[in-house]
């Protein structure tokens, strides 16, 4: 059996608290369920990241660095109503196969809301530049358009509000989107 390098034990550890933080949420997720998940102790979870939230903002940086690739990848060399139409395919198809993608925006939004109503604002600045950069690649893609881009975005967080909610993709919430929705539940 071969060991894992201190990098790749850094990965699995981002992965399997995506997981917990996706299901639990900042609050409900304890490092001892992530070292769990991963098959290492608390202690030496400690060793990769300073402490829990540390934990939390890497698994929430890499889930929206992994949904900007998935849209960046999509509107390669396409541009305008192509680039969108091959984006919102795209991200549907991402959170519909892998329902902790959703979960872990959901929970990255409250974990900031509640975190900013306490009057700790420092603690989603990290998450706000990640999805800024989310944002920045959907703009670039529809032709800096800001109206089309901010119209991309809201459909996105639609979709996610309908997905999370259960609505089967027969409903007719669904009947205003353009894009097949192919990530609604049946």
């Amino acid at each position: 059996m071969t060991r894992m390098s201190a990098e790749e034990r850094r990965e699995s550890v981002i992965r399997a608290a995506i997981t917990e933080f996706a299901r639990s949420g900042y609050h409900g997720t304890s490092t001892e369920a992530i070292a769990r998940r991963v098959g290492v102790s608390q202690p030496y979870l400690f060793r990769l990241f300073p402490n829990k939230q540390a934990m939390f903002l890497a698994a929430a940086e890499r889930s929206l660095a992994d949904t900007t690739r998935v849209v960046e990848e999509a509107a390669a060399g396409l541009e305008g109503e192509a680039a969108m139409y091959a984006m919102a395919t795209a991200y549907q198809r991402l959170i519909a196969e892998d329902a902790d993608k959703l979960l872990m925006q959901l929970q990255m939004n409250v974990a900031v809301a509640a975190a900013e109503a306490v009057g700790d604002h420092a603690f989603g600045d990290s998450v706000r530049a990640a999805w800024v950069g989310l944002w920045d690649v959907a703009h670039l893609a529809l032709g800096a358009d800001v109206a089309e881009t901010t119209s991309f975005m809201a459909h996105g967080m639609l979709i996610n509000t309908l997905v999370s909610l259960g609505f089967p993709a027969a409903h007719r919430v669904w009947s205003g989107f353009e894009v097949p929705v192919s990530s609604a539940p049946s």
